[in-house]
């Protein structure tokens, strides 16, 4: 019995042994099977990140192949700004309710700045035991295991990314590490890829920009139109909320909007910026792009704590109330600057990259040269036109004019072999008819011989005078003539201009409303220091009882400059005749 015990238990003992050596194979074969899933999982997540181009929906993908490689419940991945703090920071596990009532994203403090501060990779069981840390904010979720890798692109870190709450373990271990800083690697060159795509993408933008400009201002442009077209493109492409254009001042050293657009806008209208010790200023002497992250707390604006604390408000003035980051950049050509283009975006928004700002100066640049290049060309224009009036007034003055005289010569000695006395009176109208003849002639070429061409001012009574009688045209259903004699732009001051121009509107408005006239004469004649505007229609007269406040007004206006106003039946019969006569130079009071 005794004997048959001790082989039964030597028989049992091999078969534990080869159990246990069964169950450690089958251990080994799990575990290398984990091991063949977690490097294809790896395969995979870096082969997922590589796809996109995309630099958010590349940054979003790393984020998500990371929690899902170490089996994380929360991933983050912050993104590293100039200032070296978080100036981006993308979360995986927070449902929109929790990241809302968290309230701000982090900037680089406790445990997130300590990888800033030594961007290698950090495994921690538990948070609240390293030294960097100082709690979490109310409404966070309980955090303790953490493991966090750097992302380099090239030699430069771009950002980081953190896990926490490893599941199904008390905390994160060096395999887990392994893996991430494999996918940190891979994100770093998918990051860079992005990165160049967007460039790419960015300077054919700025590219199509700057020839929409040239070619708009090749077609005729205005200024204006031009200008709002370079602030509307700047802005599309660097997703600013708001946009300026300051031309400089020289005389007055000063900067004044000339096109602003976006939210806001409004505020500029009228702003005058001084051109030294101020932010926008300094893009005219620098000829390099001024950035600002926080314009509102920029010393440069006036702003900064104490500016704060002195105020009580945050940032220093109104116009930039609302603004985070801005970037300016000079306007001009050559080394000379003639203006400031500024983009603006909403405060809380990411701060303008070199990214952004390089290829903007360009664009400026560009920009400012074709507007140059159009102005010499309109210059060059204006300057063909005037030669070609002066070539027009030589050859009236030397041809027609010395052709009228002479004919008119050669009638009044005509005059002295004809003895009938009709023939006479005929021959003398005549030449009175060439003699006012010539001074219209006269007049015209002083016109078109006057620099700058005040046949084209806006404020020309030659011209005004003329867009009067070609506006009444739709009233009447007609014409009416029109002659103008004298110099009738250079004699007659502004003040008496505006007056003529009042009543001449008022005496074609009653003509057409109340005379039912068929034909109106208008004559405007500056001679021997006196204005007369006559209006001469062939209707039925004044009418009784019609309201004579138009005509009140006319008298007033004549008065008011020691002149008269003189109303009645045409010479021929018929018809209302209305002379309103002032002297050129105003009565004294």
């Amino acid at each position: 019995m005794g004997g048959d015990g001790h082989r039964g238990s030597a028989q049992h003992l091999p078969k534990l042994r080869l159990d246990e050596l069964l169950d450690e194979l089958q251990s080994r074969i799990d575990a290398a099977r984990g091991t063949q899933d977690r490097i294809h999982n790896l395969l995979e997540a870096v082969l997922s990140v590589g796809r996109e181009l995309d630099l958010p929906q590349v940054l979003r993908r790393i984020v998500e192949a990371a929690v899902v490689l170490v089996d994380a419940e929360y991933g983050a991945l912050g993104v590293i700004g100039d200032d070296r703090k978080l100036s981006a920071f993308l979360t995986v596990g927070l449902d929109d309710e929790q990241r809302a009532r968290i309230g701000d994203l982090p900037s680089g403090h406790g445990i997130l700045g300590e990888l800033i501060r030594h961007p290698e990779p950090l495994r921690l069981s538990e948070l609240s035991e390293h030294p960097a840390s100082y709690g979490v904010p109310q409404h966070h979720p309980p955090m303790h295991s953490f493991l966090g890798v750097p992302i380099r692109v090239r030699d430069r870190v771009f950002g980081n990314l953190y896990l926490t709450e490893k599941r199904g373990a008390a905390e994160f271990d060096a395999e887990d590490e392994a893996v991430l800083s494999t996918l940190a690697v891979a994100a770093g060159v998918a990051v860079e890829n992005a990165r160049l795509y967007e460039e790419t993408r960015l300077r054919e933008q700025w590219q199509r920009a700057g020839s929409e400009v040239t070619s708009t201002l090749l077609s005729g442009a205005s200024s204006a139109e031009v200008l709002e077209l370079i602030v509307e493109r700047a802005r599309e492409i660097v997703s600013a909320d708001v946009g300026m254009i300051a031309e400089y001042t020289a005389g007055e050293d000063r900067l004044e909007p000339a096109i602003a657009s976006g939210t806001g806008a409004e505020r500029w209208a009228g702003l005058v910026l001084p051109a030294r010790d101020d932010f926008v200023g300094a893009a005219l002497t620098t000829a390099e792009p001024v950035v600002s992250a926080d314009v509102e707390r920029d010393v440069r604006t006036g702003g900064g704590a104490d500016a704060d604390e002195s105020r009580g408000e945050r940032g220093s003035g109104t116009q930039w109330s609302g603004l985070g980051p801005v970037v300016a950049v000079p306007l001009g050509a050559g080394g000379k600057a003639r203006g400031v283009l500024l983009l603006g975006r909403l405060t809380g928004r990411t701060p303008f990259a070199d990214a952004d700002t390089g290829p903007l100066l360009d664009f400026a640049g560009q920009a400012a040269l074709a507007l140059e290049l159009a102005e010499r060309r309109r210059d060059a224009e204006q300057i063909a036109l005037l030669q070609d009036r002066d070539r027009i007034a030589r050859d009236l003055h030397d041809l027609a004019i010395q052709r009228l005289f002479a004919a008119g010569m050669t009638l009044q000695s005509t005059q002295r072999f004809i003895d009938h006395p009709e023939a006479v009176e005929r021959l003398s109208r005549t030449v009175d008819d060439l003699d006012d003849t010539i001074k219209i002639i006269r007049s015209t070429i002083f016109g078109l011989r006057t620099h700058g061409g005040s046949a084209e001012r806006d404020g020309a009574l030659r011209v005004r005078v003329s867009e009067a009688v070609r506006a009444s045209a739709s009233s009447f259903g007609f014409a009416p003539a029109l002659r103008i004699e004298g110099l009738v732009d250079t004699e007659v001051p502004e003040e008496v201009a505006d007056h003529a121009t009042a009543v001449l509107a008022e005496a074609l408005s009653n003509a057409a409303r109340h005379s039912g006239a068929r034909a109106v004469d208008v004559r405007l004649r500056c001679s021997d220091g006196e204005l007369t505007l006559t209006v001469t229609d062939d209707g039925r007269g004044v009418p009784d009882g019609v309201a004579r406040s138009g005509l009140a007004n006319m008298e007033d206006r004549a008065a008011a400059l020691g002149g008269s106003l003189r109303i009645g039946e045409r010479p021929e019969g018929g018809g209302t005749r209305l002379v309103w006569r002032v002297p050129t130079t105003p009565a004294a009071g």
